[in-house]
């Protein structure tokens, strides 16, 4: 992020509606327009977070993000760039009810419409090339999918500082923070199994999230560095399982393993490898990038792949 941009997240909000397509469309009191929901960045925020809150502040819907749509440049008055994510989130008919919301000093009203409609009706072409952009998925065949989310542990003591086994290993006083700061952002994506090599390192990462989600941490020894040097790694029945259970998930995995998984969930998926594979298992400490893929055919292929790194 540069010091002269303004960041900011948001979605692109949809139901169905007798078996028909509907979008989310905000109109704002301020200043009289029609726009998708979105708001700035908090400190301390990763964008995944903010796009919940802000969909959650101005429509009262819970939402979980799906596929990445997109990001908009345009320059504010003050002449910095604001910079905005969106993600497609999928609106149940649970969270609309749940929903208290009330016309107020920034939204005057929320309206369902038909995307046809709503790319006549939204006030900025920024906002209508982000919604064109979730179309293509729609057109694709792809709008109901699952996240399975690649992880790689937190920062871990040197093997200098450590006199006992690797597997023994624990996290660094850094890694524990980076372990609290990444529940937040994968709960974004609406995670409900954890799956994790049984080395400490890994399971003290997802302990924070377990905690948060009141959900069981399934160890495997199947992904750990262990085995990755001993050549007894299975990566192919760990992401086989996930795959078929079509279940939101994260693995939580060693540097060395992650390109197996991401090659595994290539191969589970009929999706044509390529660099894109390498990049997004070439991940820092406490990074996850998030497999995107169908959930009425996950067969068809990663729809989408986005890489969030550590916040500083």
């Amino acid at each position: 992020m540069t010091e002269t941009a303004v960041y900011a997240a948001g979605g692109v909000v949809w139901r169905r509606v007798e078996g028909k397509l509907h979008v989310l469309l905000i109109h704002r009191t301020r200043y009289r327009d029609v726009t998708l929901p979105k708001g700035k960045v908090d400190p301390g925020e990763a964008l995944a977070e903010t796009a919940v809150r802000e969909i959650f502040e101005e429509t009262g819907i819970r939402v979980h993000l799906g596929l990445p749509v997109g990001v908009s440049r345009y320059r504010l008055p003050s002449k910095r760039t604001k910079i905005v994510h969106y993600w497609s989130a999928q609106a149940t008919e649970g969270a609309i009810r749940d929903s208290a919301f009330v016309p107020n000093k920034e939204i005057a009203a929320l309206e369902w419409v038909t995307p046809k409609r709503a790319l006549g009706y939204l006030s900025y072409p920024v906002d209508v090339e982000i919604l064109e952009n979730f179309l293509r998925f729609v057109d694709d065949g792809v709008l109901e999918t699952f996240p399975l989310i690649v992880l790689r542990h937190a920062k871990a003591l040197s093997r200098d500082d450590w006199d006992g086994p690797d597997a023994a290993r624990p996290l660094s006083p850094r890694g524990r923070k980076q372990a609290d700061a990444i529940v937040g952002p994968l709960r974004s994506f609406g995670v409900r199994r954890i799956v994790s090599s049984d080395a400490v390192r890994c399971v003290a990462t997802v302990q924070p999230l377990a905690k948060a989600l009141r959900r069981d941490i399934r160890t495997t020894p199947l992904i750990s560095q262990d085995a990755w040097e001993d050549g007894t790694t299975d990566a192919r029945k760990v992401i086989g399982k996930r795959v078929r259970a079509r279940k939101p998930a994260v693995i939580c995995s060693h540097g060395p393993v992650l390109p197996d998984l991401l090659n595994e969930l290539a191969l589970a998926t009929g999706t044509l490898r390529g660099s894109y594979l390498g990049s997004a298992s070439a991940l820092e400490v406490a990074a996850f990038s998030v497999v995107h893929l169908s959930l009425t055919n996950p067969g068809s292929g990663i729809a989408a792949i986005e890489t969030h790194l550590p916040k500083p």
